[in-house]
């Protein structure tokens, strides 16, 4: 998300994007039954500003909420969310093990396997793509991108 928010102009938002990004999924594992709907009780409890509750809770739109993903970065996280697990998926196949040296043309090929990671919904990755006025190619070209910018992160815990 940090990596989106500095490519599209949102720099001066860049650590609210990244905090978006990592509580998008606080109630998942406890509460996937109602994800998206829970989340929004945990953050309102702790006192969490109504933009970043919003913000948190569109990625659930049309899944578990009627939270319609507005801001530009409400958008990105709906459009990346299920789309991240997938290119994830096809990383860990590949002998690197890694998105460093992962296409297009890769995931687009697993993309096309409904039976692949199948459980990242393609209907929302297109909406998603959709919503930002990107193709489906454009989307997954720089979900790579933003994966390789903090893989090394994800390396050292």
């Amino acid at each position: 998300m940090r990596y989106y928010a500095n490519e599209l102009g949102f720099a001066d938002e860049i650590d609210l994007w990244g905090i978006v990004g990592l509580l998008h999924d606080l109630d998942f594992e406890q509460f996937p039954d109602k994800h998206c709907i829970q989340e929004q009780v945990i953050l309102r409890d702790r006192g969490v500003d109504e933009r970043i509750v919003h913000d948190v809770a569109s990625h659930g739109y049309m899944l578990t909420v009627d939270i319609k993903p507005e801001h530009q970065m409400e958008k990105v996280l709906y459009a990346v969310d299920e789309l991240t697990g997938l290119i994830g998926a096809v990383a860990i196949m590949r002998p690197s093990g890694s998105v460093s040296d992962l296409g297009l043309k890769s995931v687009k090929k697993k993309y096309k396997t409904s039976n692949f990671a199948a459980g990242c919904s393609r209907e929302v990755i297109e909406r998603g793509a959709e919503m930002l006025g990107w193709t489906l190619d454009e989307l997954i070209e720089k979900t790579i991108l933003a994966m390789r910018s903090c893989e090394s992160i994800y390396e050292s815990v």
